[in-house]
């Protein structure tokens, strides 16, 4: 396996960090991004009444953990860690399923999806950083609540959109990827719609399929939103930081558990190029897994991890 060598801030260039959205096209983002926002959570709120009252059912429980699983690691596996952080190459096949598995999280298109998060690493929680927590005004109470908020979610709503030519050339000059990119409401809508159709299919009823897409599409979109966003917001507030970087990136057991293994923040940012987020002993990462897998089927190459004394130059305390 090769080593890690950690990625550099972009050089200074003519070009901005970011393009500034106004009039008529921001206004239909907001919409847009408050509509990606509200109707899973509408389906949330649907849907875990429903499960009070009537219980959910195994079909409707399983079709939300094979899609939250597939979409998920449509996103660490797919979006981030082959695409904005080429921790490994795969075969063409997989490398676009990779990409429309995690179109289908409704997280962006993904080539804005890479080009925030590659901002984000050359600028982590340092003025430029698109969705820091810690920038913000406000002090104490106050300034906390409203940088988790701004990290989260708040991000979303503003002006300023990461320059995607500045960050995201490669995948720009990649038909394939592009191809899959322009097409983000397509996968957008199988995603919601794809689910409910399979439960009219299994169940031959409305009903059926109707809690289908309640549980499989709108509810889990709305579960992973949040988990991965936690990424952004939590993990760079609240946990352990065994490793040096030049962040604030926490490592969190409990997002790692639900975010498959992105949780290992603090090691990510401390080797951002690393196939492998869980770098201590037992930690869950079975995006990891998934590579590695990948790798025994001679489906996965060029897969890079730190090496013992590249992780001990950094270690700061045990792995947490």
């Amino acid at each position: 396996m090769s080593q890690v060598i950690s990625p550099a801030p972009p050089k200074s260039s003519l070009k901005p960090i970011t393009e500034r959205h106004t009039g008529r096209t921001l206004k239909i983002e907001r919409r847009l991004t408050l509509l990606v926002t509200i109707l899973p959570f509408a389906g949330a709120a649907i849907g875990i009444p429903l499960l009070w009252n009537h219980g959910v059912k195994a079909l409707d429980l399983s079709l939300f953990f094979i899609f939250y699983v597939i979409t998920g690691m449509g996103i660490t596996v797919g979006f981030h860690r082959m695409l904005t952080h080429r921790s490994f190459e795969t075969v063409k096949p997989i490398k676009l399923a990779l990409a429309i598995a995690g179109s289908m999280a409704i997280q962006g298109a993904v080539v804005s999806w890479v080009a925030d998060h590659r901002r984000h690493h050359a600028y982590a929680d340092k003025p430029g950083d698109p969705h820091s927590p810690h920038l913000a005004e406000a002090e104490g109470v106050k300034g906390i609540i409203t940088g988790l908020w701004h990290a989260h979610t708040g991000w979303f709503f503003s002006p300023e959109k990461t320059n995607i030519k500045k960050f995201a050339p490669d995948l720009i000059a990649d038909k394939a990827i592009l191809s899959v990119s322009r097409a983000f409401p397509l996968w957008a809508t199988v995603s919601i719609v794809l689910p409910g159709l399979i439960g009219l299919a299994i169940t031959r009823t409305w009903t059926g399929g109707l809690t289908a897409l309640l549980w499989g599409g709108l509810a889990r979109i709305f579960f992973l939103h949040h988990i991965t966003w936690s990424i952004n917001s939590i993990c760079h507030f609240y946990g352990k930081r065994p490793f040096k970087s030049k962040d604030e990136s926490t490592n969190n057991w409990m997002m790692a558990l639900l975010s498959f293994g992105e949780g290992w923040h603090n090691s990510h940012h401390a080797f951002p190029t690393s196939y492998k987020h869980g770098l201590g002993k037992f930690q869950f990462d079975p995006s990891a897994w998934f590579i590695s897998t990948l790798k025994v089927l001679g489906l996965a190459r060029n897969i890079k991890m730190p090496t013992l004394e590249q992780m001990q130059a950094k270690r700061t305390s045990p792995a947490g």
